[in-house]
Protein backbone atom coordinates (compact mmCIF):
# COMPACT_ATOMS: atom_id res chain seq x y z
CA UNK A 1 0.00 0.00 0.00
CA UNK A 2 1.22 3.46 -0.84
CA UNK A 3 1.98 6.06 1.79
CA UNK A 4 -0.28 9.03 1.07
CA UNK A 5 -3.14 10.95 2.55
CA UNK A 6 -5.79 8.88 0.73
CA UNK A 7 -5.00 5.78 2.80
CA UNK A 8 -7.23 5.58 5.87
CA UNK A 9 -6.08 3.73 8.99
CA UNK A 10 -8.40 2.93 11.90
CA UNK A 11 -6.66 2.16 15.19
CA UNK A 12 -8.47 0.94 18.31
CA UNK A 13 -7.07 1.54 21.80
CA UNK A 14 -5.29 4.66 20.55
CA UNK A 15 -5.03 6.57 23.83
CA UNK A 16 -1.89 4.79 25.04
CA UNK A 17 0.83 2.26 24.23
CA UNK A 18 1.19 0.89 20.72
CA UNK A 19 -2.05 2.52 19.62
CA UNK A 20 -1.04 6.06 20.54
CA UNK A 21 2.47 5.72 19.16
CA UNK A 22 1.18 4.17 15.93
CA UNK A 23 -1.44 6.88 15.43
CA UNK A 24 1.14 9.66 15.61
CA UNK A 25 3.79 7.82 13.60
CA UNK A 26 1.43 6.86 10.76
CA UNK A 27 -0.03 10.37 10.62
CA UNK A 28 3.55 11.64 10.31
CA UNK A 29 3.97 9.38 7.29
CA UNK A 30 0.94 10.87 5.56
CA UNK A 31 -1.83 8.44 6.44
CA UNK A 32 -5.29 9.60 7.46
CA UNK A 33 -5.58 8.16 10.96
CA UNK A 34 -8.78 7.53 12.90
CA UNK A 35 -7.86 7.11 16.55
CA UNK A 36 -10.62 5.23 18.38
CA UNK A 37 -10.59 5.58 22.15
CA UNK A 38 -13.01 4.42 24.83
CA UNK A 39 -12.71 7.47 27.09
CA UNK A 40 -12.81 10.87 25.41
CA UNK A 41 -11.29 12.39 28.55
CA UNK A 42 -8.01 10.97 27.24
CA UNK A 43 -8.19 12.73 23.87
CA UNK A 44 -5.86 15.45 25.19
CA UNK A 45 -3.06 12.87 25.42
CA UNK A 46 -3.36 12.21 21.68
CA UNK A 47 -3.81 15.88 20.82
CA UNK A 48 -0.70 16.94 22.73
CA UNK A 49 1.39 14.22 21.12
CA UNK A 50 0.02 15.02 17.67
CA UNK A 51 0.59 18.77 18.10
CA UNK A 52 4.19 18.18 19.16
CA UNK A 53 4.73 16.27 15.90
CA UNK A 54 2.74 18.69 13.75
CA UNK A 55 0.19 16.07 12.68
CA UNK A 56 -2.90 17.03 14.67
CA UNK A 57 -4.86 17.72 11.48
CA UNK A 58 -4.22 14.16 10.25
CA UNK A 59 -5.68 12.39 13.31
CA UNK A 60 -9.41 12.12 13.78
CA UNK A 61 -10.21 11.14 17.38
CA UNK A 62 -13.45 9.19 17.79
CA UNK A 63 -15.10 7.66 20.85
CA UNK A 64 -15.58 3.90 20.71
CA UNK A 65 -15.96 1.21 23.35
CA UNK A 66 -15.33 -2.04 21.51
CA UNK A 67 -17.15 -4.00 24.23
CA UNK A 68 -20.32 -2.13 23.22
CA UNK A 69 -20.60 -4.33 20.16
CA UNK A 70 -24.05 -3.14 19.14
CA UNK A 71 -22.55 0.32 18.50
CA UNK A 72 -19.75 -0.86 16.22
CA UNK A 73 -21.65 -1.29 12.90
CA UNK A 74 -23.06 2.24 13.14
CA UNK A 75 -19.62 3.58 14.10
CA UNK A 76 -18.10 2.02 10.98
CA UNK A 77 -21.02 3.21 8.84
CA UNK A 78 -20.37 6.79 9.95
CA UNK A 79 -16.68 6.45 9.15
CA UNK A 80 -17.43 5.11 5.68
CA UNK A 81 -19.73 8.06 5.09
CA UNK A 82 -16.99 10.47 6.17
CA UNK A 83 -14.02 8.76 4.53
CA UNK A 84 -15.54 6.53 1.82
CA UNK A 85 -13.21 3.65 2.70
CA UNK A 86 -11.20 2.16 5.55
CA UNK A 87 -8.03 0.67 4.14
CA UNK A 88 -6.39 -0.65 7.29
CA UNK A 89 -7.82 -1.76 10.62
CA UNK A 90 -5.37 -2.14 13.49
CA UNK A 91 -7.07 -4.08 16.29
CA UNK A 92 -4.93 -2.87 19.17
CA UNK A 93 -7.39 -2.36 22.05
CA UNK A 94 -6.92 -4.88 24.83
CA UNK A 95 -5.74 -5.53 28.35
CA UNK A 96 -4.15 -8.35 30.33
CA UNK A 97 -5.73 -10.24 33.21
CA UNK A 98 -3.64 -12.59 35.29
CA UNK A 99 -3.88 -14.92 38.22
CA UNK A 100 -4.14 -18.66 38.62
CA UNK A 101 -6.93 -20.51 36.85
CA UNK A 102 -8.45 -21.96 40.02
CA UNK A 103 -8.77 -18.48 41.56
CA UNK A 104 -10.15 -16.50 38.63
CA UNK A 105 -13.94 -15.98 38.60
CA UNK A 106 -15.79 -16.62 35.36
CA UNK A 107 -16.78 -12.95 35.23
CA UNK A 108 -13.12 -12.01 34.83
CA UNK A 109 -12.66 -14.52 32.01
CA UNK A 110 -15.68 -13.07 30.23
CA UNK A 111 -14.40 -9.51 30.68
CA UNK A 112 -11.05 -10.49 29.19
CA UNK A 113 -12.66 -12.14 26.16
CA UNK A 114 -15.17 -9.31 25.65
CA UNK A 115 -12.33 -6.91 24.87
CA UNK A 116 -9.48 -8.99 23.49
CA UNK A 117 -11.54 -11.39 21.39
CA UNK A 118 -15.17 -10.41 20.84
CA UNK A 119 -14.45 -6.70 20.52
CA UNK A 120 -11.80 -7.38 17.89
CA UNK A 121 -14.12 -9.81 16.13
CA UNK A 122 -16.92 -7.23 16.02
CA UNK A 123 -14.54 -4.67 14.50
CA UNK A 124 -13.47 -7.12 11.79
CA UNK A 125 -17.04 -8.08 10.95
CA UNK A 126 -17.93 -4.40 10.60
CA UNK A 127 -15.10 -3.46 8.20
CA UNK A 128 -15.03 -6.65 6.12
CA UNK A 129 -18.00 -5.93 3.81
CA UNK A 130 -16.45 -2.74 2.44
CA UNK A 131 -12.98 -4.30 2.16
CA UNK A 132 -14.36 -7.38 0.43
CA UNK A 133 -16.38 -5.32 -2.03
CA UNK A 134 -13.37 -3.14 -2.76
CA UNK A 135 -11.18 -6.26 -2.98
CA UNK A 136 -8.54 -4.48 -0.97
CA UNK A 137 -7.63 -3.90 2.66
CA UNK A 138 -5.58 -5.05 5.61
CA UNK A 139 -6.43 -6.11 9.14
CA UNK A 140 -3.61 -6.16 11.68
CA UNK A 141 -4.44 -7.92 14.93
CA UNK A 142 -2.10 -7.10 17.80
CA UNK A 143 -1.62 -10.40 19.58
CA UNK A 144 1.18 -11.36 21.98
CA UNK A 145 3.93 -13.85 22.70
CA UNK A 146 1.39 -15.09 25.26
CA UNK A 147 -0.41 -16.58 22.26
CA UNK A 148 2.71 -18.52 21.34
CA UNK A 149 3.03 -20.05 24.80
CA UNK A 150 0.57 -19.95 27.67
CA UNK A 151 2.61 -18.71 30.59
CA UNK A 152 1.63 -19.63 34.16
CA UNK A 153 -0.39 -16.93 35.84
CA UNK A 154 -1.54 -15.44 32.54
CA UNK A 155 -4.38 -17.84 31.69
CA UNK A 156 -7.13 -15.36 30.71
CA UNK A 157 -4.81 -13.20 28.63
CA UNK A 158 -3.18 -16.16 26.88
CA UNK A 159 -6.54 -17.81 26.20
CA UNK A 160 -7.98 -14.63 24.67
CA UNK A 161 -4.95 -14.16 22.44
CA UNK A 162 -4.88 -17.84 21.41
CA UNK A 163 -8.53 -17.42 20.41
CA UNK A 164 -7.71 -14.28 18.43
CA UNK A 165 -4.96 -16.12 16.60
CA UNK A 166 -7.22 -19.04 15.66
CA UNK A 167 -9.81 -16.58 14.36
CA UNK A 168 -7.13 -14.72 12.42
CA UNK A 169 -5.93 -17.93 10.76
CA UNK A 170 -9.44 -18.71 9.53
CA UNK A 171 -10.05 -15.16 8.38
CA UNK A 172 -6.70 -14.96 6.58
CA UNK A 173 -7.70 -17.95 4.44
CA UNK A 174 -11.26 -16.73 3.92
CA UNK A 175 -10.18 -13.28 2.75
CA UNK A 176 -7.22 -14.26 0.56
CA UNK A 177 -9.38 -14.53 -2.61
CA UNK A 178 -10.63 -10.97 -1.97
CA UNK A 179 -7.11 -9.54 -1.52
CA UNK A 180 -7.82 -8.55 2.08
CA UNK A 181 -4.69 -9.31 4.09
CA UNK A 182 -4.94 -10.48 7.71
CA UNK A 183 -1.77 -10.16 9.78
CA UNK A 184 -0.79 -11.01 13.35
CA UNK A 185 1.81 -9.12 15.36
CA UNK A 186 3.09 -11.01 18.40
CA UNK A 187 4.96 -8.54 20.63
CA UNK A 188 7.13 -9.59 23.53
CA UNK A 189 7.24 -7.32 26.59
CA UNK A 190 7.36 -3.58 25.94
CA UNK A 191 7.16 -0.47 28.09
CA UNK A 192 3.42 0.12 27.86
CA UNK A 193 0.78 0.33 30.57
CA UNK A 194 -0.62 -3.15 29.84
CA UNK A 195 1.36 -4.84 32.61
CA UNK A 196 0.45 -2.38 35.35
CA UNK A 197 -3.19 -2.45 34.24
CA UNK A 198 -2.97 -6.22 34.10
CA UNK A 199 -2.16 -6.38 37.78
CA UNK A 200 -5.24 -4.25 38.46
CA UNK A 201 -7.34 -6.82 36.57
CA UNK A 202 -5.78 -9.84 38.21
CA UNK A 203 -7.16 -12.26 40.76
CA UNK A 204 -5.00 -11.68 43.84
CA UNK A 205 -6.84 -13.37 46.72
CA UNK A 206 -4.93 -13.03 49.98
CA UNK A 207 -6.14 -16.51 50.98
CA UNK A 208 -5.19 -18.16 47.71
CA UNK A 209 -3.27 -21.44 47.91
CA UNK A 210 -1.09 -19.87 45.21
CA UNK A 211 -0.21 -16.84 47.33
CA UNK A 212 3.56 -17.39 47.16
CA UNK A 213 3.45 -17.89 43.41
CA UNK A 214 1.23 -14.82 42.98
CA UNK A 215 3.78 -12.70 44.83
CA UNK A 216 6.51 -14.09 42.59
CA UNK A 217 4.36 -13.25 39.56
CA UNK A 218 3.94 -9.66 40.75
CA UNK A 219 7.70 -9.30 41.08
CA UNK A 220 8.16 -10.71 37.57
CA UNK A 221 5.65 -8.21 36.19
CA UNK A 222 7.39 -5.33 37.97
CA UNK A 223 10.71 -6.48 36.50
CA UNK A 224 9.15 -6.70 33.03
CA UNK A 225 7.76 -3.17 33.37
CA UNK A 226 11.25 -1.86 34.21
CA UNK A 227 13.24 -3.72 31.58
CA UNK A 228 10.91 -4.05 28.60
CA UNK A 229 11.77 -2.81 25.14
CA UNK A 230 10.89 0.43 23.35
CA UNK A 231 7.32 0.32 21.91
CA UNK A 232 8.58 2.18 18.83
CA UNK A 233 10.02 -1.13 17.65
CA UNK A 234 6.46 -2.41 17.23
CA UNK A 235 5.35 0.87 15.63
CA UNK A 236 8.14 0.63 13.07
CA UNK A 237 7.10 -2.93 12.30
CA UNK A 238 3.49 -1.86 11.74
CA UNK A 239 4.69 0.85 9.38
CA UNK A 240 6.68 -1.69 7.36
CA UNK A 241 3.84 -4.21 7.24
CA UNK A 242 1.25 -1.83 5.84
CA UNK A 243 3.58 -0.93 2.98
CA UNK A 244 3.90 -4.57 1.92
CA UNK A 245 1.75 -5.89 -0.89
CA UNK A 246 1.87 -9.43 0.46
CA UNK A 247 2.82 -9.42 4.14
CA UNK A 248 3.32 -12.73 5.84
CA UNK A 249 0.84 -13.88 8.46
CA UNK A 250 2.82 -13.82 11.74
CA UNK A 251 5.36 -11.30 12.98
CA UNK A 252 6.89 -12.11 16.39
CA UNK A 253 8.71 -9.00 17.61
CA UNK A 254 10.80 -8.06 20.60
CA UNK A 255 13.29 -9.63 22.94
CA UNK A 256 13.03 -13.41 22.82
CA UNK A 257 9.89 -13.48 20.65
CA UNK A 258 11.42 -15.24 17.65
CA UNK A 259 13.37 -17.63 19.86
CA UNK A 260 10.18 -18.53 21.73
CA UNK A 261 8.28 -19.17 18.50
CA UNK A 262 11.05 -21.40 17.17
CA UNK A 263 11.42 -23.24 20.50
CA UNK A 264 7.68 -23.96 20.63
CA UNK A 265 7.88 -25.53 17.16
CA UNK A 266 11.08 -27.51 17.60
CA UNK A 267 11.48 -28.46 21.25
CA UNK A 268 9.57 -31.26 22.99
CA UNK A 269 6.85 -29.94 25.30
CA UNK A 270 8.44 -31.74 28.27
CA UNK A 271 11.60 -29.65 27.82
CA UNK A 272 9.65 -26.38 27.71
CA UNK A 273 7.68 -27.44 30.76
CA UNK A 274 10.82 -28.10 32.75
CA UNK A 275 12.26 -24.72 31.74
CA UNK A 276 9.17 -22.85 32.92
CA UNK A 277 8.49 -24.73 36.16
CA UNK A 278 11.87 -25.86 37.52
CA UNK A 279 12.20 -22.90 39.93
CA UNK A 280 8.52 -22.63 40.78
CA UNK A 281 7.91 -21.60 44.44
CA UNK A 282 5.28 -23.57 46.34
Amino acid sequence: MSTNNSTTVLITGASSGFGLASAVALASEGYRVIAAIRNLDKRSVIEEKALSQGVHQSIDIRQLDITDMASIPLFIQHLLTDYDHIDILINNAGFASGGFVEDIPLSMWREQFETNFFGSLAMMQAVLPSMRQKRSGMIINVSSVSAILGFPGMGPYSASKFALEGLSESLRLEMAPYHVRVVLIEPASYKTSIWEKGMEHSAMDANSPYKVRIEALKKDVEHIARTSGDPNEVVQLISKIIKKKNPRFRYPVGKGANALAISKKLLPWRFLELMLTRNTPL
